[in-house]
């Protein structure tokens, strides 16, 4: 019995007790609401310099939200805009790409509906959607035949410079 008394004679109180009553101090606000006159005290007088820290924090917004808008909102609007137009002006025929990165020609388009039939390989077909068309394959460039033309007029003019030389 000598080790659950205190010193002074008292039942010594359990653990659990004593963190009970910690929580409780813990919870206690009265220490916060003792602060609140002094904030009060610190805060700016209100001789007008309010009113202008409210507008330059409105104007500040207002340049973050333009940024934004010119940065980021802007061009993925005119993306999307050149996207539509680009998938609206394909036809039976066209070679495009998917987002997924399949090659295809289109093989039947659906006006009432928003997909296309794609030839994958031959005699393979298969449905996708339009706004999974991601560009407009591009054929191979073939070589120019001006390019072809002005060679030949070189080799030409070689040839006769040859034959001035060789008389």
């Amino acid at each position: 019995m000598a080790g659950k008394l205190a010193v002074d004679g008292t039942p010594r109180p359990r653990y659990e007790v004593r963190l009970l009553r910690n929580l409780d101090n813990l919870f206690d606000l009265s220490p916060m609401f003792s602060l609140i006159p002094s904030l009060y005290a610190m805060s700016p007088s209100s001789g007008g310099g309010g009113n202008s820290e409210m507008v330059s924090q409105l104007v500040m917004f207002g340049a973050i939200f333009g940024i934004f808008y010119f940065l980021v909102i802007r061009p993925q609007q005119k993306k999307a805009k050149d996207h539509a137009k680009m998938v609206e002006s394909l036809k039976v025929g066209d070679e495009v790409i998917t987002a997924s990165g399949i090659y295809g020609k289109i093989k039947k388009t659906a006006e009432a509906k928003e997909y296309f039939e794609l030839e994958i390989a031959s005699g393979v077909v298969v449905k996708v959607i339009k706004s999974q068309i991601t560009e407009r394959a591009r054929a191979p460039k073939a070589e120019k035949p001006e390019k072809a033309e002005k060679t030949d007029k070189v080799s030409k003019a070689e040839k006769n410079d040859e034959a001035e030389s060789a008389e």
